[in-house]
């Protein structure tokens, strides 16, 4: 399949001769490190230390199971695995065989799974068998008859009927592995979107883009990129989980540090047993590693910054985490459509910073395109070496936030001062973001809107203290009914309790403006001032 490149192709070349671009695929660079130093470590999880050669040698055993699987050039391969060495393994052999990952989260639901796995064309999916009672990769196999390009689902875990084990793939001899060296331009990986849209986007990168681009960003928070131990707590599945292997192991052979779940006790243990330079984390992960007793107990200080992105960092957090850590906190300003931009180690400001031009050069421009001068708040629109390619399999995508000439349009608001510091100031898009999660209301909505009792529903986002945001579902009916009962409906239908509403606002009708649609800020504005009274009925307290 042919990708089309939004950015023209001499655009590219210029960076890579400007010294943006390593210019080698994935593999190449990766295997460089591990004739370096074999025995350095790679990475750093639950089991223990992994060094570059046994990683090398756990991917190349991968590699040539799946070429033996016909597992190849510019196929993609899903992968859905919690964060550890397998999951980094996993992602090197599909890029040392030239085709494209598609990492997701472990936990994304299994009616987001079968839309990925979909519209992706994927030709495999490695899964594990089980997680938290969800037999995954079972019911990735119950879903082939609409999966017509997949070929095998790969269980790890346990045996699951149906499915290839993952030590079927481990078995292969790590001497049948034949890597093929891609056009460091050519397809690499889909970053996924947590939702902003009614469906998550995917967005495809290059190798250069990924290691280049996206590694500049991360190389700019150390004088020695290779001396990094970057410790991430969301999943490397994830858009900004997407620097783990591709940049801290491939483009900086550095060291890795993963746990598979986060919680507050066991990353601050982890951050003193590694010696952990810098974590990457959203703003809730951060409020809640502060407020964990055990931080006062724990050697800290291999820490060099706190990375925090996902949301908006508030001062009263990044206050509370410099004085606590002792190091520097940076909010960083970043999303998979290809924009980055951070202050670097000068910490927090209250702005994201001066664009980088090695990562992304970014304008703040009006309705029509035209750039806006400081102190005018636009949308922001980027373009530079971390831009992706194109969204996969989406040309309306593309016309709708790709230029012409390669700039990605946002849908962020923001505004130069004339320092030419960048502040965010809003969004376009209706999104709700609890806790680092971008939870898209039209994706809850249309779920809600089958249940039999609901007339009419909007999904707003109410204020929380601890997550930011939390959604809240304002309903037009006439039963009686709960938030319990709405969110086992939304269970039913395959969406993952992460999205679920954590408000009920129950009303005879849905407000409207004065074109005819429903008054999201009127519902926004009712639902803030119902937080303490009977028609907003209380939250449940989910696990971010």
């Amino acid at each position: 399949m042919r990708h089309v490149d939004h950015i023209p192709a001499s655009q590219r070349r210029a960076w890579a001769a400007a010294g943006h671009y390593p210019d080698r695929d994935l593999y190449s660079q990766f295997r460089s490190r591990v004739d370096r130093d074999p025995a350095a470590p790679a990475v750093i999880d639950a089991d223990g230390t992994f060094g570059y050669g046994e990683l090398d040698d756990l991917t190349r055993r991968l590699a040539a199971g799946l070429a033996r699987l016909g597992i190849g050039e510019g196929e993609v391969v899903a992968v859905q695995l919690p964060n550890g060495r397998l999951a980094c393994a996993v992602e090197l052999a599909v890029a040392a065989l030239g085709a494209i990952a598609l990492p997701f989260p472990v936990g994304r639901g299994e009616r987001e799974a079968e839309n990925l796995l979909r519209r992706s064309e994927a030709v495999a999916v490695i899964t594990v068998a089980e997680h938290h009672g969800h037999p995954c990769a079972a019911r990735v196999r119950e879903h082939s008859a609409t999966l017509p390009g997949l070929r095998a689902v790969i269980a790890v875990g346990a045996e699951v009927q149906g499915c290839v084990p993952i030590d079927a793939l481990l078995a292969s001899d790590a001497r049948e592995f034949v890597h093929h060296a891609a056009d460091p331009d050519a397809p690499a990986r889909i970053l996924v979107t947590s939702g902003s849209e009614a469906e998550p986007k995917m967005v495809l990168y290059s190798h250069n883009a990924l290691s280049g681009g996206r590694g500049a960003q991360m190389a700019a928070l150390h004088e020695d990129p290779g001396a990094m131990r970057n410790f991430f707590l969301m999943p490397l599945g994830s858009a900004f989980g997407s620097s783990g292997t591709p940049v801290t192991l491939a483009a900086f052979g550095a060291t890795l540090v993963v746990r598979p779940a986060f919680d507050p006790a066991g990353t601050l243990a982890m951050v003193e047993a590694a010696r952990v330079t810098h974590l990457f984390g959203v703003p809730t992960m951060l409020r809640m590693l502060l407020d964990c007793p055990a931080i006062h107990d724990t050697d800290l200080s291999s820490l060099r910054a706190v990375v925090i992105g996902g949301a908006a960092l508030d001062p009263d957090t990044a206050r509370r985490a410099g004085e606590i850590l002792k190091c520097a906190v940076v909010p960083i300003y970043g999303s998979a459509d290809g924009v980055g931009c951070h202050n670097g180690l000068t910490g927090f400001d209250g702005t994201i910073g001066r664009p980088n031009p090695a990562v992304a050069d970014i304008r703040v421009v009006d309705e029509n395109g035209i750039p806006v001068p400081p102190g005018t708040t636009g949308e922001l629109v980027s373009r530079g070496p971390m831009s992706p390619m194109c969204y996969f399999n989406s040309p309306e995508l593309d016309r709708r936030l790709r230029t012409p000439d390669g700039w990605t349009r946002t849908g962020d608001l923001g505004v130069f001062d004339e320092q030419g510091r960048l502040t965010l100031v809003g969004r376009c898009k209706d999104v709700v973001i609890r806790g680092g999660l971008n939870i898209s209301p039209a994706e809850v909505e249309s779920v809600l809107i089958t249940h039999p009792d609901i007339r009419d529903v909007a999904c707003v986002p109410v204020p929380d203290p601890h997550y930011g945001e939390r959604m809240c579902a304002c309903v037009a009916t006439s039963a009686e009914l709960t938030l319990t009962e709405l969110t086992r409906h939304l269970a039913s239908c395959g969406m993952e309790p992460r999205k679920f509403p954590e408000r009920l606002l129950v009303l005879p009708a849905l407000p409207l403006g004065p074109a005819g649609k429903v008054d999201r800020r009127a519902l926004r504005v009712q639902a803030a001032a119902s937080l303490a009274g009977d028609g907003l009925r209380p939250p449940r307290d989910l696990t971010a």
